[in-house]
């Protein structure tokens, strides 16, 4: 009998001994190999798919409806601060103030984002992966109702407090959703499952987009029913996940549930022998053991997961420095040198969302097969190219008749290289990069420069518009490089790898060794481990 066909019988017909307090040794031929066992390779089952579709639509979707929810209606708002005031006060709003106002309006929402990053950790380690997004749809119901009254009650202000408690719902789920999908998901499906989370933001746009057309809701009275729209998915999400299972990653390592993790298991892969994926999950937490629970500061200071660290800095920092929200600032500006009417302009930038969502898709049924790191490398290159070619397009977009449409043809391509790469796959490696102990501090640090970056180019773009013009891209482009050749020179492939094959590539990095318990045998990724013997105390 092969190998594999012995990890398809029973753990007591394999010979393993599973009586609490005993050690005991074992052979485990396929897990630190390339030869992938038969257990990690596995179907889209419907409990799966409709966990996935459930999460990402409750909270993913939300993120993305409200980055785009006021830029449409931004008009009517700003005339509904300036009437509230006049009324206030007797005087019409002095235009600094509306500008302030205004910004702070857009910017509490990233700042928000950030303070939801910092939660992340302690939420999802007291509360679970699950229990942590239904916890979040407060801070969704809450403003949506707020943004939903506020002009009957008269208040710019409840919108701007609203603005920031909603940007604390998308810090978390920004984080908390693709570690959900990350744990949930057998390894040959990771990849494409935690894009998942990156196409409902772009939906979330779209969406946003569509109904902020001046016949639907963008306009002087459809704006406060827009932006109290975003309370149905937290709606949807409250009824229908408490039915589906929590990560049973965090019932077995983090609570030690075994029976609860089992029956997840269970449901999520159709199938009722789930004995061998138990163990690899039970070899994860013995190798953590091994090294101790980790918070933020001493995730810091892990001299095992500093390469790690770095790179997920690094990677969040380039997908918001790389100039996407820029590019989506100066869209209009650019339709409109290339000869769009401006009643038809949002209609070009719908267009541009839809080709966000479809890209976004072809990434979904590419990843696995391309793997991350080319898509990321792919990406940042389109984005570094197209911040160039826009650059000397809009320096002769005067002079020149047809260079407004190279313009036009450089927002298309880099949004379609920022779709397939830098938006959705640094989600993706953060889960694969970490343990389970480690995973939710990784994500809060992971996110909370993915804030900050958005917050940061908010603030400052425009300073850097005035000053430089269009050759503000040029920065942008070089960041996009910057970003590239780190990926090439230090992030390995994840594709189809375990969590602890991941970590020991990283551990030649690190110059360590990854132990498991108390046993001295480091973790092997190379074709010897088929013989090797993991030691592995009782659980």
């Amino acid at each position: 009998m092969s190998k594999t066909e012995e990890w398809g019988k029973p753990a007591e017909r394999r010979g393993v001994s599973c009586t609490p307090g005993v050690t005991f040794t074992l052979t485990f031929p396929c897990l630190f190999s390339d030869a992938s066992p038969d257990f990690l390779l596995q179907r889209l089952t419907t409990v799966l798919a409709l966990t996935t579709l459930i999460s990402a639509f409750g909270s993913s979707f939300q993120y993305g409806y409200n980055v785009a929810v006021i830029n449409s209606p931004s008009p009517f708002m700003q005339q509904f601060y300036n009437t509230t005031h006049l009324e206030r006060y007797g005087r019409p709003m002095e235009e600094n103030l509306l500008t302030l106002l205004w910004s702070l309006s857009v910017s509490m929402y990233p700042l928000g984002g950030f303070f939801g990053s910092l939660m992340v950790a302690p939420l999802v380690n007291k509360l679970g992966r699950k229990g942590t997004l239904l916890f979040n749809n407060i801070f969704s119901i809450v403003p949506a109702v707020m943004m939903g009254v506020s002009e009957i009650a008269k208040s710019y202000e409840i919108i701007i407090v609203a603005r920031l408690i909603v940007g604390i719902c998308a810090g978390l789920s920004s984080n908390v959703v693709p570690m959900y999908l990350g744990e949930l998901s057998p390894k040959n499906l990771r990849g494409a499952l935690g894009i998942i989370p990156q196409l409902f933001i772009t939906i979330g746009i779209l969406s946003a987009q569509v109904l902020g057309i001046r016949n639907i809701l963008g306009n002087s009275t459809g704006w406060p029913l827009m932006l109290g729209l975003t309370a149905i998915p937290a709606l949807i999400e409250l009824l229908l996940l408490p039915f589906f299972p929590e990560s049973p990653r965090y019932m077995l390592i983090q609570r030690g549930d075994e029976k609860t993790a089992k029956k997840a298991l269970q449901r999520l892969r159709g199938w009722d022998d789930v004995d061998a994926e138990l163990l690899e999950m039970h070899l994860e937490d013995q190798s953590e053991r091994a090294e101790g629970r980790l918070s933020v500061l001493s995730l810091l200071s892990q001299r095992s997961l500093r390469w790690q660290l770095i790179s997920i800095i690094v990677m969040n920092m380039g997908q918001q420095l790389s100039g996407v929200n820029a590019i989506y600032y100066y869209a209009d500006s650019i339709y409109a040198g290339a000869g769009v009417r401006q009643n038809d302009i949002q209609y070009v930038t719908v267009g541009t969302g839809a080709v966000n969502v479809f890209m976004t898709i072809a990434a979904v049924f590419i990843v696995e097969a391309s793997g991350r790191r080319l898509l990321l490398l792919c990406g940042f290159a389109i984005c570094c190219a197209a911040c160039v070619l826009l650059t000397v397009a809009l320096s002769f977009q005067e002079s020149v008749s047809w260079m407004p449409y190279v313009s036009i043809a450089c927002v298309i391509i880099y949004v379609i290289g920022h779709a397939i790469g830098p938006s959705p796959i640094p989600y993706v490696v953060t889960t694969e990069m970490f343990r389970q102990a480690a995973r939710p501090a990784a994500f809060m640090v992971a996110g909370s420069v993915h804030w900050l970056s958005n917050f940061t180019v908010g603030l400052i773009f425009p300073f850097l518009e005035r000053g430089l013009g269009s050759y503000s891209f040029i920065i942008f482009s070089f960041i996009c490089l910057v970003t590239l050749v780190y990926i090439w020179l230090v992030v390995p492939e994840t594709k189809s790898k375990t969590f602890l094959e991941i970590c020991q590539m990283f551990a030649k990095r690190n110059k360590v060794e990854i132990k498991l318990g108390d046993g001295d045998l480091p973790l092997k990724e190379s074709k010897e481990s088929l013989e090797d013997a993991v030691r592995v105390t009782a659980f």
